[in-house]
């Protein structure tokens, strides 16, 4: 079974499958941060009598934050295929797989971060009200910094759920981990190929963890090494 496995064109296999992965997973983490960053800062401080006082506009946002959160991820994926091939051309491969994947990420990010600001001690804010700090300083040298270290145990949390998710696209062509699984281990009757992907997701999932528990660590001041 195993020399099967370890053959030189299902290793290269892998090898491209986990480039595939670490590249679906980097861009749409990234492009989700960048959505979702400004809308959870916003979600956390626009309710009525805060910062940026909007309910309304708090309340729609939040609702279509839900909706998508509230999708099944494989439903998503095949829901917006119009709109993935507007954006990427097509909605088979790795670059398409980001449309999704970056859909699904942007409002958890988004839901993630305004629980980490709304964690900051109320009492901060206002010592810095108190000494003339307009609602943008608050945000920027307040808030901000202050739920650093959730906002990095967050954005650990979401990329954990983006290699489960990248995984998911490989039954719909995405490419990466989850499509050489299905391919190999279920469609060719190759289940030594699929228990070595489990295990390369596992290792992936474990390191990014770590790396984010590491961080979150040496960010917050609380912390005693």
């Amino acid at each position: 079974m195993w020399p099967e496995v370890f053959s030189p064109q299902i290793l290269k296999l892998l090898v491209s499958s986990v480039g595939q992965t670490l590249y679906m997973v980097g861009v749409a983490g990234l492009i989700g941060t960048l959505i979702g960053l400004p809308l959870g800062v916003f979600l956390a401080t626009s309710r009525r009598g805060e910062l940026f006082a909007a309910p309304a506009i708090n309340n729609a946002i939040g609702l279509v934050v839900n909706a998508a959160r509230s999708t099944p991820f494989i439903i998503l994926v095949v829901a917006i295929v119009p709109l993935t091939r507007l954006i990427a051309g097509t909605s088979i491969g790795t670059s398409a797989a980001i449309v999704p994947l970056t859909i699904a990420a942007a409002p958890f990010i988004a839901r993630v971060i305004e629980a980490a600001i709304r964690g900051v001690d109320q009492g901060l804010i206002e010592a810095a009200r108190a000494m003339g700090a307009t609602p943008l300083q608050i945000v920027q040298k307040v808030l901000l910094p202050e739920a650093l270290p959730a906002i990095v145990s967050a954005l650990t949390l979401t990329v954990v759920s983006l290699i489960g998710y990248s995984a998911m696209v490989g039954a719909v062509g995405g490419g990466g981990l989850g499509d050489l699984g299905i391919r190999f281990g279920y469609q060719r009757f190759m289940p030594d190929v699929m228990l070595v992907v489990v295990l390369v997701l596992i290792v992936l999932v474990q390191g990014v963890q770590s790396l984010g528990d590491f961080l979150a660590r040496r960010l917050d001041k609380r912390a005693r090494f």
